[in-house]
């Protein structure tokens, strides 16, 4: 019985920390006024992201036609109008990072994680 109970136990535990890993998702740094119409990072989105945060917008994720909210804003200044990965938590529309990495492939698959995504 206490085999059992403690193979249960951990169980529960292991799903436990899987259920709160980070989630990754792929997408192209925009900003908050100009939204999706940066869908692909190009030279132009990068020069358009830049000067629209430097005029008061925020940084926003666009990934498969949805536009996430970012949050800490100072951990996408490098990547304005380019295609990233963002490994970080859901809530609601806004993504919380916890590393930003460039990218260079395209990556369809948003959100994914160890416990299997959403």
């Amino acid at each position: 019985m206490t085999k059992r109970l403690t193979m249960l136990v951990v169980a529960f535990l292991a799903f436990g920390c899987l259920a709160w890993s980070a989630n990754a998702f792929y997408g192209v740094v925009s900003d908050s006024m100009c939204g999706a119409k940066h869908s692909r990072a190009s030279k132009a989105a990068e020069a358009c992201v830049a000067k629209c945060v430097q005029g008061g917008s925020k940084y926003v994720l666009v990934s498969r036609g949805k536009v996430y909210q970012l949050d800490p804003q100072d951990k996408f200044s490098d990547y304005a109008g380019k295609r990233v990965k963002v490994e970080g938590t859901l809530s609601g529309d806004t993504i919380t990072a916890e590393t930003v990495s460039a990218v260079t492939s395209h990556h369809h698959a948003t959100p994914s994680s160890g416990s299997g995504g959403m």
